[in-house]
């Protein structure tokens, strides 16, 4: 470790720097009372265009953009590129969506997009389903930004559970005590690192590497020299559908997730949102840049490290890269941006996973008549459980490649698109039709990753996304991502389902009537007339 000990100094200066500015956001932008829900879990819902960018970009772009992205590429090719159009076609998908979804969970106090779905549908039951849909689902995401921490250990020969253990201390800790302002804080630190890091290696590495033309050349010959029928750095005709699929469904999950709404939440108004939709996709372009690491590596020469089975550990190969490319001192900027890119985004999922609990689980099963200062101690303390969970992901899932573990929450957090996405706009669903959506997607989904094997590990398990179409007896070795099925079984049952609910005359809301809440968002005529079937 010795060879690494400059690399390791300046890592831990940085990292103790947006730590204590953790602990210091408690006091930051001057919180009434941290001890409410609405000021710890959504940092007052005052947050301006500048902070929201910060905070939404820190959010999405993490640790797998920076590790997992170009490992895919690395390993992959063209397929890894999957995430530049999925971030190109996100924000005009979401763009009047999330404006909407502010607009009625800024008047009705709304946390959680499961907050909505049981007041738009009278539903207890399917609020609860989406609340533990998007618990599962953010798990797996935290994790990814463990492994991010994990992979910059090992690049520095750092080895074992107790480094991994001490960031994740100190990550809940300052969480714990201030809440959405300690990402929303550090996520100018680590943006402004980020961005850094990556203009210096677009411009540096290739200049070492004689150009674009030998990076690519390299990449070339690497990809036809293996046996896997799926990589190159062009597409082919077995990897077309999934990558299109892939990238479509990716779209539509990103702002699913409670975290990303968290982020959105905590916006001041719906000109806030507007601006930020318009101006997130300049990180595309940085996307683009960070995903030709991957080529970078291959052109290098660049070894992954060899874990303690004797296999290579693809994640290590960016941080790697960086190792054998910069100088020693600006390779710890570069692991700090690595490491801070991961511990932003798992605070904030942390918080929005908690506040699923707290709201649709606590406040609804166990104690209706919770105070705000319950509720944000409760918050606290399931953000803390929530991190414990991530680990075990890594523990049990083990992928193929780190991006599995966001590509499998992907699956899982489609599913809520029916009541969520689909709920702000109509109310013909039956809230038992979204259920049984819910749930036919959710067993299609499972049944899927089931079957998808890990080569790596030689498991035969949850190895990714890519579901072959020869197991639904098509002549082809054609693949799909597995989470676009999942969400067209959940819709076609959903939408069955609530034929015969209606035939049928069920009652749709938990009083059977559609009670009509008129209210407007500064005389915003989109959500003027929005339904509601009962009050939370």
């Amino acid at each position: 470790m010795s060879r690494h000990t400059t690399e390791l100094v300046v890592f831990i200066l940085l990292f103790l720097l947006v730590s204590g500015m953790g602990f210091v956001a408690s006091r930051w932008r001057r919180p009434n009372d941290l001890a409410s829900l609405h000021e710890w879990g959504l940092g007052g819902r005052s947050f301006g265009s500048w902070i929201t960018w910060f905070l939404v970009g820190g959010d999405l772009y993490t640790a797998y953009t920076f590790v997992a992205v170009p490992a895919l590429v690395f390993s992959s090719g063209a397929l890894g590129f999957y995430a530049l159009p999925y971030t190109v076609v996100v924000y005009p998908l979401v763009f009047l969506v999330l404006a909407r979804m502010w607009s009625v969970s800024h008047v009705h106090g709304f946390v959680t997009p499961a907050d909505f779905v049981r007041a738009r549908f009278g539903s207890p039951t399917l609020a609860l389903a989406i609340a533990i849909t998007g618990l599962v689902a953010t798990m797996p995401y935290i994790a990814l930004q463990l492994v991010g921490i994990e992979a910059v250990l090992k690049a520095m020969g750092i080895t074992g559970h107790l480094p991994i253990i001490i960031a994740f201390a100190i990550l809940a800790a300052y969480t714990y005590q201030s809440g959405l302002r300690a990402p929303a804080l550090i996520a100018f630190v680590k943006d402004a690192l980020i961005y850094i890091v990556i203009l210096v290696a677009v411009l540096y590495i290739p200049a070492r590497l004689g150009g674009w033309g030998a990076i690519f050349d390299a990449a070339g010959q690497k990809f036809a020299a293996t046996p896997a029928p799926g990589d190159g750095v062009i597409l082919n005709g077995g990897n077309q559908v999934q990558y299109v699929t892939l990238a479509f469904g990716s779209a539509l999950a990103l702002f699913l997730y409670p975290h990303s709404l968290t982020g959105v939440l905590a916006s001041k108004n719906r000109n806030v949102i507007k601006r930020n939709m318009s101006a997130l996709p300049a990180y595309s372009f940085l996307l683009g840049l960070i995903a030709l690491l991957g080529f970078m590596a291959i052109a290098a020469g660049t070894k992954p490290v060899v874990g303690a089975n004797g296999k290579p550990d693809t994640n290590t190969i960016v941080p790697m890269l960086f190792d054998q490319m910069f100088p020693d001192w600006f390779t710890g900027v570069a692991y700090a941006a690595v490491g801070i890119g991961a511990l932003v985004p798992a605070a904030i999922m942390s918080i929005a996973a908690a506040n699923l609990f707290t709201r649709n689980i606590y406040r609804e099963y166990l104690n209706k008549n919770a105070s705000d200062a319950q509720e944000a101690k409760v918050s606290k303390l399931v953000s803390l459980v929530v991190k414990v969970g991530a680990v075990l992901c890594i523990l049990l899932l083990d992928p193929q490649f780190s991006i599995d573990l966001q590509l499998i929450g992907g699956v899982i957090i489609l599913q809520t698109l029916p009541a969520v996405a689909l709920g702000l706009y109509t109310r013909w669903f039956h809230k038992g039709g979204l259920i049984a959506g819910w749930a036919a997607g959710l067993a299609a989904g499972m049944w899927m990753l089931y079957l998808i094997p890990n080569p790596a590990s030689g498991k035969a398990h949850f190895g990714g996304s890519a579901f072959g179409l020869q197991n639904l007896g098509f002549d082809t070795t054609m693949t799909i991502y597995a989470g676009f099925l999942a969400l067209a079984v959940n819709l076609v049952v959903a939408v069955l389902a609530t034929l015969a609910f209606r035939a049928a005359k069920v009652a749709e809301g938990e009083d059977g009537t559609r009670r009509r809440d008129y209210f407007a968002d500064e005389g915003d005529p989109d959500v003027k007339d929005l339904d509601l079937a009962g009050s939370h």
